[in-house]
């Protein structure tokens, strides 16, 4: 007797930064030289123009700093959603909150959160495309 397994499709993170598997999280490039970090590749810190960077991984935890409740988005975009930003153990983080209401009543400043995936795509292939959001820490 054979037994067949639905195939799990292929998963690919939408971000460069996002690194998916048992333990998703999101790496940054931190300056070797004053500790500033940035998500998008660099030639040069911002903070102090050194030019070497190492990888550092992100806490997946954190704090809501600041947020606002889209209402108005590009065609095919479900609203309303919130934008925030999130304090990631000293590491600004700009994302989406996922699994609250969008109202200013379920989400507050100073609310803990912590780092979740979400699903934004199958190509014809089946690759799934993988984002990361943020939702209220438990």
């Amino acid at each position: 007797m054979i037994l067949k397994t639905a195939a799990v499709p292929e998963q690919i993170p939408f971000v460069d930064y996002l690194q998916l598997g048992d333990r998703p999280h999101l790496v940054a490039n931190e300056c070797t030289s004053c500790g500033a970090r940035f998500f998008d590749r660099r030639n040069a810190c911002a903070s102090c123009f050194a030019t070497e960077f190492r990888k550092v991984d992100i806490a997946t935890e954190g704090t809501v700093k600041a947020f606002t409740i889209v209402a108005f988005a590009a065609p095919g975009v479900p609203v309303p959603f919130v934008a925030a930003l999130i304090d990631c153990d000293g590491t600004s983080v700009r994302g989406n909150l996922a699994n609250v209401q969008a109202d200013p009543e379920h989400v507050t400043l100073g609310m803990k959160v912590r780092l979740t995936t979400v699903p934004v795509g199958t190509d014809e292939a089946g690759t799934e495309a993988i984002n990361f959001a943020f939702e209220p820490a438990a």
